[in-house]
């Protein structure tokens, strides 16, 4: 790897990081990953040529770590591949194209321009002001517009949308992507309709926590029982009253599985019925037709022994 620029004196010489790096690069960035490309921004002003394994000694970071922050600064088009060896990006160029390519991004003053209304510039200057200490990096004023468009959040959603992110510590855009789609696959576009969603969470995690106490579950619980869960209170319309009876038969059962629970609550569903008290009462139908069914059994039994003594009799003499 060879990287290049001119020698100085190291007591009289620094290393300029331009601004944009703190905004656009750093906050998503792995820590040994910046620690990388402070070494390699650092060297690029000499005529050195060194190896991965020069950076994995000097930085006292493992060889596939540091191969794992250069893939990430190509990726980050801040690190180019050259037939021998790299070379640094000017970050500043690279995020002023960025800026500027047609079709796909504006400048923050279009940005603002373009919003719908003053109410949409306001809640960007908002995210700005609370989030970023009022130096917001230019791309994030490109990506709001374009969510605000995506997705169709008014302006107290979008809001929401960074605080939520802020509150979690995680300000970065995969993140905040994420979050979005989730929230426009649940159909939020406004305020109202995002409440109701963290209503509907918040029931959720609710009856998560009580099934996984009851059923004395130490662990969290997997994605697929989550989505049995959903099924039971929100397709079957079922509450933890009628849960609980499924919870109770499994564990007299020995058969804690939510396979098991599941094909109760299934069959309960398909039978149509609505409440505990028919459950109950079904139940207790099964187990007075189970009762009958051994008392026939030993009368029966008791039945053909007695025949089968009274035949022994016969030969008493």
């Amino acid at each position: 790897m060879k990287l290049s620029l001119n020698e100085k004196s190291l007591i009289f010489s620094s290393t300029d990081i331009p601004d944009i790096f703190f905004t656009e690069y750093l906050p998503e960035a792995n820590g040994n990953y910046i620690k990388v490309y402070f070494y390699m921004l650092f060297l690029s002003k000499y005529n050195k040529e060194i190896k991965v394994n020069d950076i994995s000694k000097t930085l006292s970071l493992d060889f596939p770590t540091v191969k794992d922050a250069i893939k990430y600064w190509e990726d980050k088009g801040v690190l180019v591949k050259k037939t021998d060896g790299y070379s640094l990006a000017d970050i500043q160029e690279l995020e002023f194209s960025k800026l500027y390519s047609p079709k796909v991004t504006s400048s923050p003053e279009d940005a603002i321009k373009n919003s719908q209304n003053q109410y949409r510039a306001k809640a960007v200057e908002n995210i700005n002001a609370q989030f970023f200490q009022g130096v917001m990096s230019p791309s994030w004023y490109n990506d709001i517009d374009l969510w605000f468009s995506k997705y169709g959040f008014d302006e107290q959603v979008m809001l929401a949308l960074f605080s939520y992110a802020y509150d979690k510590r995680a300000l970065h855009r995969n993140y905040i992507q994420a979050t979005a789609d989730a929230w426009s696959k649940n159909n939020i576009k406004t305020f109202n309709d995002l409440e109701a969603y963290f209503e509907k969470q918040e029931k959720r995690n609710v009856i998560n926590n009580e099934i996984s106490k009851k059923l004395k579950l130490y662990r969290k619980l997997t994605t697929y029982e989550e989505e049995d869960i959903v099924k039971w209170t929100e397709n079957y319309g079922y509450n933890m009253d009628i849960i609980e009876i499924a919870l109770k038969k499994a564990s007299s059962n020995n058969k804690v599985r939510f396979d098991y629970i599941d094909a109760l609550l299934t069959d309960w569903h398909k039978k149509e019925f609505s409440t505990a008290d028919e459950i109950n009462t079904y139940l207790n139908s099964l187990k007075d037709k189970d009762k009958k069914t051994k008392q026939i059994e030993k009368v029966a039994y008791e039945y053909t022994q007695s025949t089968f003594d009274n035949l022994n009799s016969l030969y008493d003499n």
